[in-house]
């Protein structure tokens, strides 16, 4: 859980909380960073994380998401990252 912790205040430094103003705001770019880190983290696939994220509350309620994205969430959520990453470099 610290890596999920850890994970969201980096972002919280380094993203906006959304890409756009008219975005749904069902997520913050900072908690999908920080369930795409323990991702790689836990070494799971989309699928994997998004079970570990349905089967264990405290990891959800630890970064605040009120609902578990959908693994194509966290799929477009790495590609939209990759390219905000692209443009800093």
């Amino acid at each position: 859980m610290d890596v999920l912790v850890t994970a969201r205040t980096v972002a919280k430094q380094a993203l906006p909380a959304y890409r756009h103003v008219n975005s749904p705001k069902m997520f913050t770019q900072h908690q999908l960073f920080a369930c795409l880190v323990l991702k790689n983290f836990q070494r799971l696939d989309y699928r994997g994380i998004t079970e570990q994220l349905l089967d264990c509350q405290s990891l959800t309620e630890a970064i605040e998401l009120d609902y578990i994205p959908h693994y194509t969430t966290l799929q477009k959520a790495t590609q939209r990252l990759q390219k905000f990453r692209g443009a800093t470099e």
